[in-house]
């Protein structure tokens, strides 16, 4: 089993919510997690997306959108799906110990000027910044094993 568990991020189109998460969970517990995100349609990730991440400091114009079947042969800890639930089909990822589900309205969806569509990705990655923060408090760091522990075993 590995040390640092595999966390997935789950959704649709994985170009702005499951990106978003991903980025966070890597931003601030990469040496806890290691965060992968995927959907059932494999899209770039979305320009504004990366704009409101960029706004925080957290890049996320490099992460790799993939789609879920290209990890058919991996196992996470957690599956996190990101849709909005009960509007959105979610995906499934039956390769996991921990299924986690989290209602977040797709931002892409939003209507009007720019600057309304970029306030519903401020809100949606808020709302996924306060959902990463449980997770990462929720669950316990993995022990800490040196040479000494090694030896005394």
């Amino acid at each position: 089993m590995d040390k640092i568990p595999k966390v997935l991020f789950l959704s649709k189109g994985n170009a702005s919510r499951a990106q978003i998460a991903e980025g966070f969970l890597r931003n601030l517990a990469a040496e806890r997690f290691n965060p992968v995100s995927a959907g059932t349609d494999s899209n770039s990730v979305h320009p504004l997306a990366a704009e409101v991440m960029s706004e925080i400091g957290v890049d996320i114009s490099t992460q790799q959108p993939r789609e879920i079947a290209s990890l058919f042969r991996d196992t996470f800890r957690y599956a996190v799906v990101v849709s909005d639930e009960p509007h959105e089909k979610h995906p499934v990822f039956p390769f996991t110990t921990k299924m986690l589900r989290w209602s977040i309205p797709d931002p892409e969806l939003a209507t009007g000027e720019v600057g309304e569509q970029k306030q519903a990705f401020r809100d949606v990655r808020d709302l996924i910044r306060d959902r990463v923060d449980e997770l990462i408090e929720a669950t316990p760091p993995a022990p800490v094993f040196t040479e000494a522990h090694a030896a005394a075993a």
